[in-house]
């Protein structure tokens, strides 16, 4: 059935929302709304691309030239630039052990209760995904084979700034610590008062942490890729942050192996007559609430939709601590699109490729069965994202802007590298010599075809 035609773009009641005890100069929101299929594509693109263009170029070469400093100047340089940058001097760098059980002794029970919860229930998810070795025996007796182990070193970085991010030492430290990494190095920003956040620090003794430094920024990045006297260099890095992290996670690619370009946050909800406003208001504000570059998108079949829902994140953001980045990532980067069935909305979801996706429908696991491209998918009215973002056991490190085309989830693979196994045999080697030497002569390979020929002279 099709849905009631509405104008090509809508937006949200206009009334300004001011949460309680905030500054009046809160704007309002304005919450796109299209039913054009090809006009909510269009969107849908600029809203993947939302972190391009000269701005990043800018980025770019800040992000070079911090690098190149921390090359340098090592341990001297992350002071200073983390006094340029967080205000305080980390000296010295590492953050001793015993700080780190103080900090966990120190957490208040229920918190440490929850963390203990979302611990078990994470270690227990990447248990199941060491990936078996591999032992083939070929027609003439050869042995071919692959086989996993874990890079030695290991640096996670957990971002600070707008919040605390315990659940990011957990889901980044409890795979490398399940794929076996011998050295774990944490990096985290400094809080005003020269220490990261406590709660970071208890969720690091908790994960088995044991080697933390209070850096943060494009600068950690660099010390984690190029080493310096106090922090070793690393294989693998993982874990998200701001622009400066992903860029200079990009620029040390192939120096050291990296899990992704993490970008803005997002989700999208797809929705039919069955989900209730209130709930996917508060859906979408959960993602809009992490940072102003966050996206949230409703794709939805009822077109009531398109109304109770902004009307009820008004009603959310009355008193709201985060008001005012809520607003910010919604009237930038929020949007709702009515469609027609739910056919359409899984095509624009696909076109997306969300960060995390939400199934708010009569039938989600139907629906998840034709959804291609999502880090994530959250199943019915009862999984809100929340639950995978903090202890649900699948990772939360999830690939963004658009890149769900072809990457996933940070796993225990992520800390694994593979070795391949061949054992060939005389039989073996005569049996495919003949093709072996072709194919070297066609590439024009002397020595190769020789190397066969002269086992069997």
């Amino acid at each position: 059935m099709r849905v009631p035609p509405l104008p090509s773009v809508l937006v949200a009641p206009r009334t300004p929302v001011v949460p309680s005890g905030s500054s009046s100069s809160l704007p309002p929101l304005h919450l796109a709304c299209l039913q054009d299929l090809a006009q909510a594509s269009d969107r849908l693109e600029a809203i993947a691309q939302r972190t391009g263009g000269t701005v990043m170029r800018d980025e770019e070469r800040l992000v070079s030239q911090i690098l190149e400093q921390v090359r340098q100047d090592g341990d001297q340089a992350l002071i200073d630039l983390t006094e340029r940058f967080d205000g305080v001097r980390p000296d010295p760098l590492r953050i001793p052990p015993e700080r780190l059980a103080a900090a966990w002794d120190a957490t208040p029970s229920p918190l440490r209760q929850a963390l203990e919860l979302a611990h078990e229930r994470v270690l227990t998810f990447h248990q199941q995904q060491w990936p078996q070795d591999l032992a083939l025996e070929g027609p003439y007796g050869e042995r071919l084979g692959r086989r996993w182990r874990p890079v030695e070193r290991a640096g996670i970085y957990v971002p600070g700034g707008r919040a605390a991010y315990p659940s990011t030492v957990l889901m980044n430290a409890v795979p490398a610590r399940v794929a076996g990494v011998k050295r774990l190095v944490m990096v985290t920003p400094p809080g005003p008062d020269g220490d990261p956040n406590p709660t970071v620090l208890a969720a690091a003794h908790l994960a088995g942490v044991r080697e933390v430094y209070r850096v943060g920024g494009a600068q950690a990045i660099a010390a984690l890729a190029f080493g310096t006297a106090s922090i070793p260099r690393v294989d693998v890095i993982s874990g998200p942050g701001n622009l400066w992290v992903t860029l200079a996670k990009k620029a040390v690619y192939g120096r050291v192996g990296i899990d992704s370009l993490a970008g803005p946050s997002e989700v999208v909800v797809i929705a039919d007559h069955t989900a209730q406003a209130d709930q996917v208001a508060a859906d979408l504000m959960a993602q809009a609430e992490h940072d102003p570059l966050a996206a949230a998108i409703l794709i939805t079949t009822n077109p009531d939709l398109a109304t109770t829902v902004p009307a009820a994140i008004e009603a959310q953001l009355v008193d709201h601590p985060r008001a005012a980045i809520v607003l910010q990532a919604l009237n930038s980067w929020g949007l709702i699109v009515v469609c027609n069935d739910l056919e359409d909305a899984a095509r624009l979801s696909d076109r997306f490729a969300p960060e995390h996706l939400e199934l708010l429908v009569a039938e989600p696991e139907t629906l998840a069965e034709r959804i291609q491209h999502a880090g994530a998918i959250f199943l019915g009215p009862h999984t809100p994202e929340a639950v995978g973002d903090y202890l649900a056991g699948p990772n939360h490190t999830l690939p963004t802007s658009g890149t769900a085309r072809f990457a996933g989830a940070l796993s225990v693979e992520t800390f694994l590298r593979q070795t391949s196994l061949i054992h060939f045999n005389r039989a073996a080697l005569e049996g495919t010599a003949a093709a072996v030497v072709t194919l070297a002569e066609s590439e024009g390979l002397h020595s190769h075809a020789e190397s066969v020929r002269r086992r069997l002279g």
